[in-house]
């Protein structure tokens, strides 16, 4: 019986490329994009996008489960039956959010997956399943070739469109666009897999059904995958959260974890070995030496720090991702290799992303996830002294294991002052880092020595400060935002995120207890509407402030006004509220009225014309929420101000010019505009004062009664060409501080 002829394996090879790169370049651009159509009418809550990232990850375990029922029916009934799901899914075109409304008092943790669900299901799910699937139709159109350096493609697809959305599509297209584009790019891709099934044999025995003739895995082996894609998954998120909250709060710089992460997989299943090799090789290095400096988290060289814990990540999903390419299966079972994979993925990204910030006070999960990617990571002797000295009978190396274990118990000792508290630096630092260091790599090759080794090092470097800091109660609170942490100093409180400072209590009188401080002094822009209240709007002023912090802004408050503060987060409410950390609401405004909540879906419930100041003062590390500087955004706080009411932005930040966005946004609007920079005096930075960025929007005269008092007040600079933030369109890129962008 004649063979049926297969196609040329360079040509078959190149168009099963572009059709794996081309889903995951859509799969990593309809999140995104999705995201941003969301934002508007579900809010920033963070039940809102854990509930997204379990859509997401449930949709992709979906796609990859089906793809692996659909891999063991004949060629045909695949591609008929791939090709008719993608046709259904094309009826959800063009892609974009479902007109369906929340009810009220609906529970975000089931409307909202329902919601996304109907919007991209269909569609999500459909091209999910194009990596895992396409890779088993090139085996089977070229005669059972090897496909799984194909899944580079898939990954490099996947960092191109991570990089494409912030960096072109978002800056260049309103999201009406960038859905027609999408469209476009999902069209594309059904005429490549049509071109793709053209190819599938359809006759002969490789066009049957093919019996399984390779072992299906062990029940041991599938963890055993499970576990190689769980800790660089986890570590990825732990990675971009520590970059952009304990190092600095950069916008777009989750890209590079999550842009390294995707490139592992490129290296890792890449048919050219050599690096993947040689980064495997010196894994455990990297773990000990890197994820010990990265959880000391000292911040003296922010950018040495972020490389480290960069390089960490890459070296070690390299590491991982390399042993799962190593221990892969036959191409007859590659689908539930993928399947294993995907499920390890999601268990790492919900444990890191969800469950962590609800069982660890502190990112206790970090230093585990190093622990365990120094426990996984193929360990081999480094040098030939290393091999020598582990070699010889089982009580030999039993006593070696046992002294080099008890010399680094004797180092972390050596490391703990008097008083108990982790030394911070100096000789003495140094010296038990290289000890540790040293004993490090002559355990490599004998992993539970080594893992003992890392694990001493970690609680010496981090741990232990954090389990110390833990154990003071009220000290560190943490939720779905980060983790807070209040410290005293002498005379001062303080509460900072990560890196950001969120306010400050000076410590001693009843005068000082009440003092406002940092960006809230009385000579800020801030300070000056306070101020100005009565004279503007009666002793029963009426007043709102987005963004509750530490309650500074409550010893502004006056007899007869009414106040109230629209908070998103649960921990900065009970922060805020327990005058055991912070007393300002306590000794300034009893029992002040907190609505808990999205801010702009709160005050979109408000009745009109209900407040005379809104303070917008609402920050996500060091940038201003996005949602709440659009064009709709400033319609509806016009819509709850007074027609002489007052909009007070509190826009310092490090890194985005914002004040070039309000200019941009409020042309044509009625409103009237005027920004204060606020530097304060030695005296006054004494007195805890901060230097601070504010602007102030009214429609009504008493905008010229504040800001015509020559208090410093002056018009707003505006960039030529930069175009308004809507609901539609708005990209961070155009108006990074230092970088010039064309945003026509």
């Amino acid at each position: 019986m004649t063979q049926p002829a297969f196609p040329r394996p360079g040509p078959a090879r190149a168009l099963f490329a572009l059709t794996i790169l081309t889903g995951s370049f859509l799969l990593f651009l309809v999140q995104p994009m999705v995201a941003r159509m969301a934002l508007p009418r579900l809010g920033g809550a963070p039940a809102v996008w854990n509930s997204a990232m379990l859509v997401y990850q449930a949709l992709l375990l979906g796609g990859y489960a089906y793809a692996h029922w659909l891999a063991h029916r004949r060629p045909r009934t695949q591609a008929l039956t791939h090709l008719g799901v993608l046709a259904v899914a094309a009826l959800w075109l063009p892609i974009g959010l479902s007109a369906m409304r929340l009810p009220a008092g609906a529970e975000p943790g089931l409307w909202v997956p329902w919601l996304l669900g109907a919007s991209i299901g269909p569609l999500f799910f459909a091209v999910s399943a194009q990596a895992p699937l396409m890779q088993r139709w090139y085996s089977a159109a070229t005669g059972g070739r090897d496909p799984y350096a194909l899944y580079a493609a898939s990954n490099v697809g996947s960092f191109a469109g991570l990089l494409a959305y912030p960096l072109l599509v978002e800056p260049k297209l309103a999201l009406a666009g960038q859905s027609r584009l999408w469209t476009a790019g999902y069209l594309f891709l059904v005429l490549l897999v049509l071109a793709c099934a053209l190819l599938l044999p359809r006759s002969g025995p490789a066009a049957r059904r093919a019996p399984l003739t390779s072992p299906a895995p062990t029940r041991g082996r599938l963890w055993w995958w499970i576990a190689l894609a769980f800790v660089p998954s986890g570590l990825m998120i732990e990675t971009s959260s520590y970059l952009t909250t304990d190092i600095v709060a950069v916008p777009l710089l989750w890209v590079l974890p999550l842009g390294l992460y995707l490139l592992s997989f490129t290296v890792a299943f890449a048919a050219r070995r050599g690096l993947a090799n040689f980064l495997t090789r010196y894994a455990p290095v990297a773990v000990l030496v890197f994820g010990s400096v990265v959880i000391a988290g000292h911040h003296g060289n922010p950018v040495l720090n972020a490389a480290m814990a960069l390089l960490l990540l890459f070296v070690v999903s390299v590491a991982l991702h390399s042993c799962m390419y190593e221990n892969r299966p036959a191409p007859e079972r590659l689908t539930g290799f993928y399947l294993a994979m995907s499920v390890g993925g999601a268990l790492g990204g919900a444990f890191a992303g969800l469950l962590a910030p609800v069982l660890f006070d502190w990112t206790y999960e970090f230093p585990l996830l190093i622990l365990a990617a120094g426990v996984l990571a193929p360990q081999h002797f480094l040098l030939p002294i290393t091999a020598r000295l582990w070699q010889g009978g089982r009580m030999r190396r039993r006593i070696i294991a046992v002294a080099m274990l008890a010399a680094a118990a004797a180092a972390v000792w050596l490391g703990l002052d008097h008083h108990a508290t982790v030394v911070t630096g100096g000789t003495r630092q140094g010296i038990v880092f290289v000890a540790l260091a040293l004993l490090g790599l002559f355990a490599i090759g004998v992993r539970p020595v080594f893992a003992g080794v890392l694990a001493g090092a970690l609680f010496l470097f981090g741990v232990y400060d954090a389990l110390r800091l833990s154990a003071i109660p009220g000290a560190r609170t943490r939720s779905y935002f980060g983790v807070y942490t209040i410290t005293d100093r002498p005379g001062a409180r303080d509460l900072a995120h990560g890196t950001t400072l969120h306010g400050v209590q000076m410590l001693g009188s009843e005068a000082r207890l009440r003092q406002p401080t940092t960006y809230y002094v009385p000579g800020s822009g801030v300070g000056q509407a306070m101020r100005a209240l009565p004279a503007l709007f009666g002793s029963h002023a009426r007043v709102g402030v987005v963004g509750l912090g530490t309650g500074t802004l409550a010893c502004y408050a006056r007899p007869g006004q009414r106040w109230r503060f629209y908070e998103i987060d649960p921990a900065v409410v009970r922060i805020a509220s327990d005058p055991r950390r912070f007393s300002f609401l306590d000794r300034c405004l009893p029992g002040a009225d907190i609505k808990l909540g999205d801010a702009r879906l709160s005050l979109g419930d408000e009745r009109s014309g209900d407040l005379d100041l809104l303070v917008l003062d609402a920050f996500t590390s060091d940038a201003v929420p996005l949602h709440l500087m659009t064009r709709e955004a400033f319609e509806t706080y016009a819509r709850v101000l007074a027609p002489e009411g007052l909009l007070l932005l509190h826009t310092s930040n490090r890194y985005l010019a914002m004040e070039q966005v309000v200019a941009a946004t409020i042309v044509g609007t009625g409103w009237k505009a005027a920004a204060f920079n606020y530097f304060p005096t030695e005296e006054e930075a004494g007195q805890e004062a901060t230097a601070s960025e504010w602007i102030v929007l009214g429609r009504g005269e008493s905008f010229g009664r504040l800001v015509g008092s020559d208090a410093g007040w002056r018009s707003l600079r505006r960039e030529p060409g930069l175009a308004p933030w809507t609901d539609d369109y708005a990209s961070i890129v155009p108006v990074l501080r230092g970088v010039t962008i064309d945003a026509d």
